[in-house]
């Protein structure tokens, strides 16, 4: 998904086009993880970027989407630009430490 959301609208108000936009992030997201993962892969990643252009996006991770979205809100900006790419992930194992000794 790469898309420039605007938030100005004639007969919608601000906070239910914020949630518009946040249910459609969402239903995106629920989307693509619903996929059937390749061979190898653990889980569903995504590569994030946010910004009010896409010439000013920056790499964010999904699970700031929602703030930087309310952000946008308290600052009145008339849009904002998301973009966020599926990729196949693999989970890292981590060395349990022991700190009791």
């Amino acid at each position: 998904m790469k898309k420039t959301f605007e938030l100005t609208h004639p007969k919608i108000k601000l906070a239910r086009r914020v949630d518009a936009v946040k249910h459609e992030i969402k239903k995106y997201l629920k989307r693509e993880r619903n996929k059937t993962l390749p061979a190898g892969a653990d889980f569903w990643d995504f590569d994030c970027k946010f910004g009010n252009t896409e010439a000013e996006a920056q790499p964010v991770h999904v699970s700031q989407l929602n703030k930087l979205i309310d952000k946008t809100q308290q600052e009145n900006l008339t849009s904002f630009y998301v973009e966020i790419l599926a990729k196949e992930g693999h989970r890292q194992v981590r060395i349990a430490e022991d700190d009791a000794d």
